[in-house]
């Protein structure tokens, strides 16, 4: 068995690179640990609530830019719905709130209205991020002729090469006196970086501008509906999406990357199994890929990255409101929360540091789109503000608990104070740290922006394609072009283009590797008014002990509005069974109502055994 491409993990730029890739004709095979595809980009069910994991907003659907393109070509248009967000940002204050519009005649004026001393070097940042994201788009993707053109390059890109030179803070202090007007114009800072002296003017400028020029979008139903359609499409395709399923080698020989080795994820008692490819994509964290090579390759490689710097982490708390949330003077989608003790940018740093009284977040109220992430009568929110892996790692489970629910009650404090009211009318909350991040992604620390995006690791300094070995390319937020869902999109993208331009494919059949935990329904019965009964046959080789669970994801489920197909069950049958049977307890869930609808024969993925 052989593929051309094998794609190891299954975040949004490894999913575009496989399904580029399918697209093109390619027999592809992507692996993820996870059981469920896209890394950041996923959500999960607590009640009656989908809890949207990573998108805020997104960028970069601007007309005729690169991903509004690439979503054309892979159909995600037709098939993936998104919701304009009403504004950028609103930054409230006791005082006097100020709103970021879409729209660069709408947002210039604002900030000028505010900060009229300031005209001219506001009417210069527009004009900066306007044509920095305008030169970028229009940059050969050729790293040869990127070079051939380097003497040209402040003749041909001028802002591009401005913004690749400053800091967002040496620009701003620069051409900017009014230290509130710098802070209302970085206000969404945490969703780039932690600290403007650091972060580069080019990852700055590159979002914002596409924000203000075609306003933010939401997904609607979450950033799962994407995730899912990228492996749907790349299914369709003739490729294939192997969740669950964690690589633990990168194959070399004669200097050339040949295939992997990898271990079902949810398994203990699973043999490893190699397959071979003509080439790899490395989509998970490139600090994670040394443990997968063998010498040279792997101190190679660790001499590469140990100068680069990681980004920061992000803290999420998640909330559920019985009530839209607009009865307690909500007005924008994105609220930002400057901090009490920020009065100047380079009070920044130490801010994303500091106590969480004090510390800057931001609050999403969902409710202000067509989210579909609630019922009619509830809505959603999240808090989001800079982690550090650091304020977590070395507590016990214990203590790491009572510091969540501190930071917790510390958030809705303040939230309170805000908005009066707006804690009675909480149903759910539940707090996401670094820690969390890094357990569910493997991205060490938690940085969900994988190496930082300051001035020192942009564009060209940034890994790309096949820099350490011929046959195994990078593409995910630690490698080119940067992260965030704009970004990973756009790498897998390009990496996929360069593999396809190198052409390092030979021919393969059209054998695919069997998933053996997919398995048939044999049996559905009612047990009691509140419980149904399924009965799968039990997987080969599948071995079980009393009191084991599993992940039980359905593949075709019959209901889908406001639920995901999978639930953790323990296993209801004995060891001895030739049939695994769960017991789904009635709860008014569409899941429950799939149970009810599901027809023999049908089939399920079942991950696991674990205790």
């Amino acid at each position: 068995m052989k593929y051309n491409t094998i794609i190891i993990g299954g975040g949004l730029a490894g999913l575009t690179a496989e399904a580029t890739l399918s697209k093109f004709g390619k027999k592809v095979l992507l692996l993820e640990q996870h059981h469920k595809p896209g890394g950041c980009a996923t959500t999960f069910k607590r009640g009656d609530f989908i809890i949207e994991v990573g998108l805020h907003e997104m960028s970069g659907l601007t007309e005729n830019g690169s991903i509004t393109s690439i979503f054309k070509m892979l159909e995600v248009d037709k098939n993936v719905q998104f919701e304009k967000v009403p504004e950028f940002y609103g930054v409230v204050s006791g005082n006097e709130d100020f709103v970021m519009p879409h729209g660069y005649d709408a947002a210039t004026k604002a900030l000028i209205d505010k900060y009229p001393e300031d005209e001219k070097g506001i009417k210069r940042f527009m004009k900066l991020i306007a044509r920095t994201r305008k030169e970028a788009v229009s940059l050969p993707r050729s790293p040869l002729k990127q070079k051939l053109i380097y003497p040209l390059m402040p003749l041909l890109y001028p802002s591009l090469v401005k913004a690749t030179r400053h800091t967002v803070g040496s620009w701003l202090d620069k051409y900017i006196t009014n230290e509130n007007a710098k802070l209302d114009i970085i206000a969404h800072i945490v969703y780039w970086g932690d600290d403007p002296y650091t972060l580069s003017m080019f990852y700055f400028a590159t979002p914002f501008s596409g924000f203000i020029e075609n306003s933010g979008h939401f997904i609607k139903g979450g950033s799962q509906q994407l995730s899912n359609y990228l492996a749907s499409y790349i299914e369709k395709n003739g490729g294939s999406v192997l969740l669950g399923k964690r690589v633990e080698k990168i194959i070399t020989h004669n200097g050339k990357a040949t295939g992997i080795t990898f271990r079902d994820s949810f398994n203990e008692n699973s043999k490893p199994t190699t397959i071979s490819c003509d080439n790899v994509v490395a989509n998970c964290a490139i600090p994670t890929v040394p443990l997968m090579l063998d010498e040279p390759y792997s101190a190679q490689l660790q001499q590469k990255i140990s100068s680069k710097t990681s980004s920061c982490s992000l803290l999420c708390m998640y909330l559920g409101f019985k009530t839209d949330v607009e009865k307690f003077g909500v007005k924008y989608y994105s609220n930002v929360f400057q901090g009490d003790d920020v009065s100047t940018l380079r009070d920044i740093k130490n801010n994303h540091h500091g106590d969480w009284f004090k510390r800057r977040f931001i609050f999403v109220d969902y409710g202000k789109v067509d989210s579909q992430l609630a019922p009619p009568d509830k809505s959603e929110g999240v808090i989001c503000a800079v982690d550090y892996i650091e304020d977590w790692e070395n507590l016990n489970e214990e203590d790491y608990n009572a510091k969540k629910e501190k930071v917790a009650q510390i958030l809705l404090q303040r939230l309170e104070r805000q908005f009066p009211g707006i804690r009675n009318s909480i149903e759910y909350y539940e707090v996401s740290t670094s820690k969390t991040i890094q357990c569910y992604t493997s991205n060490p620390s938690g940085s969900v922006y994988g190496y930082a995006q300051i001035k020192g690791q942009t564009g060209s300094k940034r890994f790309r394609n096949n820099f350490l070995i011929p046959n195994l390319y990078f593409a995910s937020a630690w490698a080119f072009p940067g992260g965030g869902f704009e970004g990973s999109i756009q790498g897998g993208f390009l990496a996929a283009l360069q593999m396809n331009k190198d052409k390092i494919w030979s021919e393969c059949d059209n054998e695919k590797y069997s998933d053996d935990r997919v398995v048939e329904l044999r049996e559905r019965k009612i047990v009691d008014d509140k419980t149904l009964e399924l009965s799968f046959v039990k997987p080969a080789g599948f071995q079980n002990q009393n009191g084991e669970h599993v992940i039980l994801n359905l593949l075709n489920p019959k209901v889908t509005e406001l639920d995901l197909p999978y639930r953790w069950l323990p296993i209801v049958s004995n060891v001895e069974d030739k049939y695994l049977g769960f017991h789904i307890e009635w709860d008014g869930s569409n899941f429950y109502k799939s149970c009810e609808q599901i027809d023999i024969g049908d089939e399920a993925i079942v991950f696991g055994p674990m205790l």
